[in-house]
């Protein structure tokens, strides 16, 4: 007999998408979205913050609006965000979906947040006052030596032009006696460790990624980002120490304190975003379980989202939800 409840549609298992930057995942996410009536959770670490848009290429307003996307504009310059904030945040997001029946796309090239979902995240060290001023105090060539002695595998996970993370890699060990790049060894497992998830990764060869890396980076300056980030810094990104650790960014706030011209602060910033591009491959290859689909120069996105599907249906098939 039947109980008179509705039924409630089992909601398809969340997609996974991660990549470097320029690979083309947004546009893979949204055609895959459409394609399977799903909504994105964006996994992006300056994404998250209202005004960094141009800089952190954002989905456009279009795409905004045919696709819902959860994740981006959740904080503003003065409040903190953090791995933790985000998974509370995603978990959230991806039960609402789950509760409605529909398939989560999480899209993003921030290494330590996809991990954070698929393995939990455990209580990092806490803070060392003293410590930490001593390690600020330090240059950053002192402290990367330092890692390079007692934890090299850092250096291929870590921005090393960024002076506060650095220093945050350095106190962590010192805290501790552990090798940061093993401190998620410790993590308990996160709701993408859960069967059965889909992990895609989207990769392209070298000269492909560097020849779509500085074409966006022309694009942003072309767009506006010099005029943004003046913006930024009158409502405040100078206080926002991880915002104004983001590439691009960054470089245009020296560029605006007369460190170097604009021309060379362009060439900077692709330089950047490639050793960036780098150091995300480094992360994903080690630390997801990603089938990678290698993307040709010309192949359209229609295609590499066909090869996808391909894969999104033989996980269905395998795991018994078709």
């Amino acid at each position: 007999m039947s109980s008179g409840r509705p039924e409630l549609r089992r909601a398809p298992p969340p997609i996974a998408l991660a990549g470097p930057t320029a690979s083309g995942k947004s546009d893979l996410a949204f055609h895959l979205a459409e394609r399977l009536d799903a909504e994105i959770i964006s996994v992006d670490s300056m994404q998250v913050y209202r005004g960094l848009d141009i800089g952190t290429a954002k989905p456009s307003v279009e795409h905004q609006r045919r696709v819902k996307h959860h994740l981006i504009d959740v904080a503003g310059l003065g409040e903190p965000f953090s791995a933790g904030a985000f998974v509370t945040l995603a978990k959230a997001a991806i039960e609402r979906l789950a509760a409605t029946g529909k398939r989560a796309i999480l899209c993003g090239g921030t290494g330590l947040y996809f991990s954070a979902l698929r393995e939990g995240l455990g209580a990092a060290p806490p803070r060392n006052p003293a410590l930490r001023r001593e390690l600020e105090a330090a240059s950053l060539d002192a402290l990367l030596g330092e890692l390079r002695r007692v934890d090299p595998a850092a250096l291929a996970l870590l921005d090393v032009h960024n002076h506060r993370r650095v220093v945050r890699a350095v106190e962590i060990i010192r805290t501790t006696g552990l090798a940061w790049s093993e401190q998620r060894a410790n993590w308990g497992p996160g709701p993408g460790a859960a069967d059965p998830w889909i992990w895609l990764g989207l990769a392209r060869d070298r000269t492909d990624l560097r020849l779509r890396i500085d074409a966006r980076v022309d694009r942003m300056f072309a767009d506006g980002l010099v005029e943004e980030t003046q913006a930024l810094l009158a409502a405040g990104l100078a206080e926002n120490r991880t915002a104004l650790q983001a590439i691009g960014y960054r470089q245009v706030v020296e560029y605006l304190q007369g460190q170097r011209n604009l021309s060379a602060t362009i060439e900077l910033v692709k330089t950047r975003t490639r050793q960036f591009s780098k150091r995300q491959m480094t992360w994903f290859r080690k630390f997801l379980p990603l089938e990678w689909l290698e993307v040709g120069p010309t192949e359209p996105v229609a295609a590499v989202a066909a090869r996808a599907l391909d894969v999104v249906g033989r996980s269905a098939t395998k795991n018994g939800l078709e």
